[in-house]
C-alpha cells in the first residue's frame, strides 16, 4: 500500500489534486498539520472534485504523531 504525506501543505488546489490522485490509485494520503488552509477551502474541494469522500484522508497534528502512528517506513522526500 503506497502512503502519500504532505508534510505542511500550503497550497489548496494542489492537495486537492493529490486527494483525487490518492482516490483513483488506493493510497493513502496523511496530511501533517499545520496546514495554510482549512480542509472546507472552496479551491481545495474544486480542484478534488468529487472524490473526497473516496479518498482515504488521515490528519496528523505533527511529524511526530505522524510517525508515532504510522511507524518507520521506507520513505522518498521530495520538495518543490
Amino acid at each position: 500500500m503506497l502512503h502519500v504525506v504532505l508534510y505542511q501543505p500550503e497550497i489548496p488546489p494542489n492537495t486537492g489534486n493529490i486527494i483525487r490522485l490518492c482516490a483513483n490509485t488506493g493510497a493513502i494520503l496523511h496530511l501533517v498539520e499545520p496546514m495554510g488552509f482549512q480542509l472546507s477551502d472552496a479551491r481545495l474541494r474544486r480542484a478534488g472534485l468529487d472524490y473526497h469522500e473516496l479518498a482515504c484522508v488521515t490528519r496528523h497534528a505533527d511529524w511526530d504523531t505522524y510517525l508515532e502512528s504510522c511507524g518507520a517506513r521506507n520513505t522518498w522526500a521530495f520538495s518543490t
